[in-house]
C-alpha cells in the first residue's frame, strides 16, 4: 500500500523542489556501528550473521518515515512498508540482485530470505531482481572495512531508493565494529533522517531478536 503526498503542503516541499533539479541529488555518510551483540546472537542461534543484522537494518528503515518515501514520475509517495533488494555474492566472486519481503519476526524473514539467496547463488549473469520501488539497495562487502563507499549512477534514471551497504566486521577493544554506509535522495531526506536511522539501528543492533519479536 501507498499513499500519495500533496507536495503543495508538505513540510519538504521547498527541499523537494530543489534538489529534485540536481543531476546527482544523492548524498551519504559512512558510520561505525557497535555490533558485538548481534554478532553474539548469531552464533548462539547458529544463524547467518548477515541475515540477522540486514533484518535488524529493515526494522529501523521502516522506523523513520522518510526512508518510505519515493519519487514516482515526478510525484512523491509514502509506502506503508520498505523490503530488501540485496546483493548477493556468489562462490565464483561475481554477484547477483535478491529481493526479500520485510517480515518483523525474524525467523519468517529467515526462512524467504535463505531461499532467496541459494536462487541467486545456482544463477548466473546479472538480472535485477523483481522488485518495486519500495525497496532498500542493499550491500555487503565483508573483504573491506571502508571510510567512505560511492556508488555507480545512471542519471538518466530518477531513483530515489535508499543504498546502504556494510562493510568488515573488526574487533576493537573486546567490539565489533562494522561501517554501514548509507546513501539517500535529499529530496525526501536530510542528515536527520540518517541518523534517526543509525540511531534506530544502533538500539536494535545491541538487542537480541527474541526481544524484538516481542515489542
Amino acid at each position: 500500500m501507498r499513499e500519495k503526498i500533496n507536495i503543495n503542503t508538505w513540510l519538504r516541499k521547498d527541499h523537494f523542489n530543489f534538489f529534485s533539479t540536481f543531476e546527482e541529488p544523492f548524498f551519504g555518510v559512512t558510520v561505525d556501528v557497535d555490533c558485538t551483540e548481534t554478532y553474539r546472537e548469531a552464533k548462539e542461534l547458529e544463524v547467518s550473521f548477515f541475515l540477522l543484522y540486514l533484518h535488524k537494518s529493515l526494522i529501523a528503515a521502516n522506523k523513520v518515515e522518510n526512508f518510505k518515501y519515493r519519487i514516482i514520475e515526478g510525484e512523491v509517495w509514502k509506502y506503508d512498508t520498505v523490503h530488501a533488494s540485496a546483493t548477493i555474492n556468489r562462490p565464483n566472486g561475481t554477484f547477483g540482485f535478491s529481493y526479500t519481503d520485510f517480515h518483523k519476526n525474524f525467523e519468517d524473514f529467515k526462512v524467504e530470505a535463505i531461499k532467496e539467496i541459494e536462487k541467486v547463488k545456482n544463477s548466473t549473469g546479472l538480472i535485477a531482481a523483481s522488485s518495486g520501488e519500495n525497496v532498500i539497495h542493499y550491500s555487503a562487502i565483508p573483504w573491506l572495512n571502508f571510510t567512505s563507499l560511492s556508488h555507480a549512477r545512471n542519471y538518466s534514471y530518477k531513483d530515489s531508493c535508499p543504498k546502504i551497504s556494510f562493510g568488515k566486521v573488526r574487533d576493537e577493544a573486546g567490539k565489533k565494529i562494522m561501517a554501514v554506509s548509507i546513501h539517500a535522495n535529499h529530496a525526501l531526506m536530510d542528515g536527520f533522517h540518517i541518523a534517526q536511522f543509525v540511531d534506530a539501528y544502533q538500539e536494535l543492533l545491541s538487542k537480541k531478536s527474541i526481544v524484538l519479536n516481542e515489542d
